[in-house]
């Protein structure tokens, strides 16, 4: 499912409206079986059953976008998960942040950028924009300064 979600992902931003309904489908789809996973099993650890299955759980869920219900039970899960310590918390972080984003809500961590404005990235709100860069570094993720200049067009 990852290797589909990551060669597909650039549909999701296609100006053709078949394209971007064809992103939506697949990520549909493939939320209905990491929810189906999570029944079966919680969240899928890299423990038990290996990086790249986790790895793709977690980015299964970061692109359920239209799955609300999804998103929320893989916070909840990787939450408990990433407290034993089997799961990371930049993970929880960028998961997080995305759901908050999609609920409308501020994110926490500076994770989703919504537009660029001036050639520089701009991030969705932040909740508490002083914390911003201590609640990145105690989720193990990068000053929100290098990560936009990352992320900056032509950088």
């Amino acid at each position: 499912m990852a290797e589909e979600d990551h060669r597909t992902a650039p549909l999701g931003l296609s100006e053709d409206p078949a394209e971007r309904l064809r992103w939506h489908r697949l990520t549909a789809r493939h939320g209905d079986r990491l929810n189906a996973i999570m029944d079966e099993y919680g969240w899928p650890t890299a423990d038990r059953f290996g990086a790249d299955a986790a790895r793709a759980a977690w980015l299964i869920a970061q692109h359920a976008d239209r799955q609300l219900d999804v998103q929320r039970r893989a916070v909840r899960l990787l939450e408990a998960a990433a407290a034993d310590g089997r799961a990371s918390a930049r993970d929880l972080a960028f998961l997080r942040d995305r759901t908050l984003v999609n609920e409308g809500r501020e994110q926490i961590f500076g994770t989703q950028i919504g537009g660029v404005r001036d050639g520089a990235p701009v991030p969705w709100p932040i909740e508490d924009p002083a914390g911003l860069d201590a609640r990145r570094a105690a989720a193990g993720i990068e000053p929100f300064a290098a990560y936009t200049a990352r992320h900056t067009p032509g950088a």
